[in-house]
């Protein structure tokens, strides 16, 4: 199992919300519904996408927005607030909030009305064509891309698969049976797609650039293949064909922390997930992420995650 289909095998889209937008200047959306994940591609005409106000600052530095077209794909990352307008001037009159509610600024009546199935907008005929898919990363395993996603990422055309974002305009206007579980697995897909494309960019996180070392590579894939099993650093390093020195060296370079520090983060992530089914018990999700005992596990979960497995449960239930 690779990098990448180990961190997304788990959380998939279900009942995603997806909306297509229709739109002509002037016409500015403030997004606060705190969503995990959006992505927006654009399918025709342009926008400019940026920070509430201009606020977000980015590696310190003052963060002015960017201007997004046709082909375009974007990736929000939670719960950062953001704009999207017809430019960097128009101030917003709308919001969206949490639970996709959306209302007018200033109080009044919204100039966006629905113009058929998951279609918005104030012009069914506007230059400007962008659809908003809402994406509930609520695993653990998910939130490792979360972490180190910045709150934006920009991907342009010919960057993603052209042809997965025209199904997903095609088929986001559609009202069949099973449409909802259609609508899921192609976002999925177009999520894979764009992560595909910035995790090959320099940007990419220190584990998912080891994955091509012949040596921290192999280990990376043996932790994820079989989670379970007792690892340590001897062993892998056994595996791999390096003394125990020599492989704790390169993967803590190469990864930006120690083998057992990442088999830890990665056995947990796991077990936050797994937690969430409806038939898991302490016991059974210990036994498939490497925990000998219940009690051996949920020890480990309090002490890296500062909650215990109940609470953890307890707190996604209530979400």
């Amino acid at each position: 199992m690779d990098v990448v289909a180990g961190l997304l095998d788990g959380p998939r889209a279900r009942g995603a919300f997806l909306l297509r937008s229709h739109l002509s200047p002037p016409w500015g959306l403030r997004i606060e519904d705190e969503a995990p994940l959006t992505i927006v591609p654009v399918l025709r005409g342009s926008g400019w996408v940026g920070p509430v106000d201009g606020a977000a600052r980015h590696g310190g530095a003052h963060d002015p927005g960017v201007l997004v077209t046709e082909g375009d794909v974007v990736l929000f990352r939670g719960p950062d607030h953001y704009v999207v307008a017809d430019s960097p001037t128009t101030a917003p009159q709308v919001v969206i909030g949490p639970t996709e509610v959306c209302r007018a600024v200033d109080g009044g009546p919204s100039p966006m009305t629905v113009l058929g199935v998951r279609s918005w907008g104030n012009d069914p005929d506007g230059e400007t064509v962008i659809i908003t898919g809402t994406y509930p990363l609520d695993g653990e395993v998910g939130r490792r891309i979360l972490r180190v996603l910045p709150q934006r990422v920009v991907l342009r055309r010919g960057e993603v698969d052209a042809t997965l974002v025209e199904l997903l305009a095609r088929e986001v206007v559609q009202d069949l049976p099973g449409q909802e579980a259609v609508l899921d697995r192609l976002l999925d897909l177009l999520l894979i797609s764009c992560l595909r494309t910035w995790l090959s960019g320099p940007d990419a996180p220190g584990w998912y650039r080891a994955d091509a070392d012949p040596v921290v590579g192999a280990a990376l894939r043996l932790i994820h293949h079989d989670p379970a099993h007792p690892w340590t650093v001897e062993s892998l390093a056994r595996e791999v064909g390096l003394s125990r020195a020599a492989f704790s060296r390169r993967f803590t370079e190469l990864v930006g922390e120690p083998p057992m520090t990442y088999l830890t983060g990665w056995r947990l992530d796991l077990a936050a997930d797994l937690l969430l089914a409806d038939d898991a018990t302490l016991a059974s999700v210990a036994r498939a992420v490497g925990y000998g005992t219940p009690f051996a596990l949920s020890a480990a979960f309090k002490r890296v995650r500062g909650v215990s497995p109940a609470t953890h449960r307890e707190r996604a239930g209530a979400a």
